[in-house]
């Protein structure tokens, strides 16, 4: 059984694991692993992950079983839209898939935020799974993004919404 808590500096080097498994089971595929080793080393970095740790108005959240991570989320409020928070990360190990492990993070991570009246989150179009993952979940498509990621990478997003309940 896996239980969601606040991530910590130890859980680090399982996290980067994690990521780098989930981020290569759902894009190389799609983008190939030249670009996608390339994204990892960017986006998963440990200095990039001890960031997000850091940072203020953000939550990082790490299914934990005890002996290993499952799954891990992280949202942060926006920067630069009032009330809204941001979900960028939100991965389970492939393996767990469709064992309510996405789904109890994703829960936790809603009421992280009670100023935040709206969640938004940027998606693969490709990626099919977390898609319906996000609409059975109370998202809804309000945009696209012809050109997300690092460097103005050109990869598309779907952008999703969902309103927040007041506390």
């Amino acid at each position: 059984m896996y239980f969601v808590r606040t991530a910590s500096e130890g859980d680090l080097s399982k996290m980067r694991t994690l990521l780098d498994e989930g981020f290569r089971a759902t894009y190389a595929g799609l983008y190939g692993e030249t670009k996608v080793n390339a994204l990892i080393a960017h986006l998963f970095s440990p200095a990039a992950l001890q960031a997000r740790l850091a940072k203020k108005n953000a939550e990082f959240l790490v299914a934990d079983n005890g002996k290993d991570i499952g799954g891990i989320g992280y949202a942060a409020m926006s920067d630069e839209m009032t009330k809204t928070v941001m979900l960028h990360l939100l991965y389970v190990r492939p393996p767990l898939h469709r064992q309510g492990i996405g789904r109890e993070i994703f829960a936790e991570l809603e009421t992280c935020f009670p100023d935040a009246e709206i969640m938004r989150l940027e998606v693969e179009p490709r990626n099919k799974t977390a898609i319906a993952f996000y609409h059975a979940h109370g998202f809804e498509d309000v945009g696209r993004n012809e050109n997300d990621g690092p460097g103005q990478s050109g990869i598309p997003t779907l952008i999703l919404e969902k309103p927040l309940e007041q506390r």
